[in-house]
């Protein structure tokens, strides 16, 4: 039996499912910072998937998997990987 890691995360529990899905949509493929802005962005602070992945070290931003030279994208990191893989 596989032990699900302890991760904190601070968002509220009604965020968190917004939050999940921002993830496996980061995690579906190399996303840009421009398409993740115009896909993500809100005002509204109920659904601020982007904010709460940023500040809980869930994305980062790389121009290692860009197939666009010289434009990042958005990527998860490990602590990012594992909150996916402990929610399912």
């Amino acid at each position: 039996m596989s032990e699900i890691p302890n991760i904190d995360i601070e968002a509220g529990a009604s965020q968190m499912g917004n939050l999940v899905q921002f993830l496996l949509w980061i995690a579906a493929k190399p996303r840009t910072y421009a398409e993740t802005m115009e896909a993500w962005r809100t005002n509204c602070p109920r659904l601020s998937a982007w904010e709460d992945a940023t500040a809980n070290g869930l994305i980062d931003m790389t121009d290692e998997e860009s197939t666009v030279r010289g434009e990042a994208v958005v990527v998860l990191t490990e602590k990012g990987r594992a909150l996916l893989a402990s929610s399912k």
